[in-house]
């Protein structure tokens, strides 16, 4: 009877953990221009203030493209926000279309 219990509960556990997992929200990538970048030093600025931003989970800013590709929590944060982080930076940017 306590093993049927506790597989009950097992199964249970299981299928709660897969439905709460199934509805999380999908992360979101975005390259932003950032045309002010004049030396190889400026991507690691860049790196740092959107790495700040709460909800941004990885960043490459590369000097020769002079982009930075985010990836984000759209729950947590917007595009908004990380043109903000570099702009306070000293890095205006825009969305990359």
């Amino acid at each position: 009877m306590f093993k049927k219990i506790i597989l009950s509960s097992l199964i249970t556990l299981a299928l709660l953990s897969s439905s709460f997992f199934s509805h999380a929200t999908e992360n979101k990538t975005v390259t932003l221009d950032i045309p002010g970048m004049t030396c190889k030093f400026c991507p690691i600025t860049i790196r740092k203030a959107l790495k700040k931003v709460d909800g941004v989970i990885d960043v490459k800013a590369d000097y020769d493209s002079k982009t930075a590709t985010v990836t984000f929590n759209p729950d947590k944060t917007h595009v908004d926000a990380l043109i903000k982080a570099t702009t306070n930076a000293g890095y205006p940017s825009t969305l990359k279309q």
